[in-house]
């Protein structure tokens, strides 16, 4: 594992770089305008891009600058630019009607985060994983999937829901580039692209409630079950 290797810099640039991607999640928390969240979700995406390129450079894995560049421009620039095409086209600018609002959710937010580290630091120790920036990794992984699943939980727009599933996704990327920077590239380059026949997918589908159904709100399809 690359994180057994790291100086006081690369250590500090990738626990700056880690919080910032956990930070990001919490404005998607924060805000109900769906605009937000997919500019937060880009930034993140970026952030993500550049643990890979420094990975890369501190863990002399050139074929990291690769995946790197590939997911700045599909995380970071092609799937924003789709869902916010989306977002156009349906003229749904905010989330109307959140379970919980935007200080409850990033409280919520922050329980989850807790147990995360608190799970993240038991699970570094049955692993010997003495090293600060693999429990931070974890922690940062485990949060943003719970943070990923929590807006799918508590938002009704199927944009959200989106958005939702690829923050998940972006937590699992983040923790395996900096846990196992080794994972075949071939694997990496099928999520990137499994990523965009997902929005792909999903855009057609929330597009087709649109037009048969005349909402994409979760809580108004459910009133016409039955």
């Amino acid at each position: 594992m690359l994180i057994f290797h790291l100086g006081p810099l690369a250590t500090s640039l990738f626990s700056l770089l880690a919080i910032l991607a956990l930070v990001l999640s919490f404005v998607m928390l924060a805000s109900h305008w769906l605009k937000n969240h997919v500019y937060a979700f880009a930034a993140e995406s970026w952030i993500i891009a550049m643990i890979s390129a420094a990975i890369g450079y501190y863990g002399h894995y050139p074929e990291l600058y690769v995946i790197a560049i590939l997911t700045a421009l599909f995380r970071g620039s092609l799937l924003p630019y789709l869902v916010l095409r989306l977002v156009d086209r349906l003229g749904v600018r905010r989330e109307f009607t959140p379970l919980l609002k935007p200080s409850s959710s990033m409280i919520l937010g922050a329980v989850l985060m807790i147990f995360s580290y608190e799970v993240s630091l038991q699970l570094g120790l049955a692993l010997h994983l003495t090293d600060n920036i693999a429990v931070l990794a974890l922690t940062c992984m485990f949060s943003l999937k719970l943070i990923g699943f929590l807006m799918m939980i508590l938002r009704s727009e199927a944009i959200s829901h989106i958005l939702g599933l690829l923050v998940i996704e972006n937590g699992i990327f983040l923790g395996s580039q900096i846990l196992v920077p080794g994972m075949p590239d071939l694997l990496e380059l099928v999520i990137i692209f499994d990523l965009l026949i997902i929005v792909l997918a999903f855009g057609m589908l929330v597009r087709l409630l649109q037009v048969h159904a005349g909402t994409t709100s979760s809580r108004d399809l459910q009133k016409l079950v039955g």
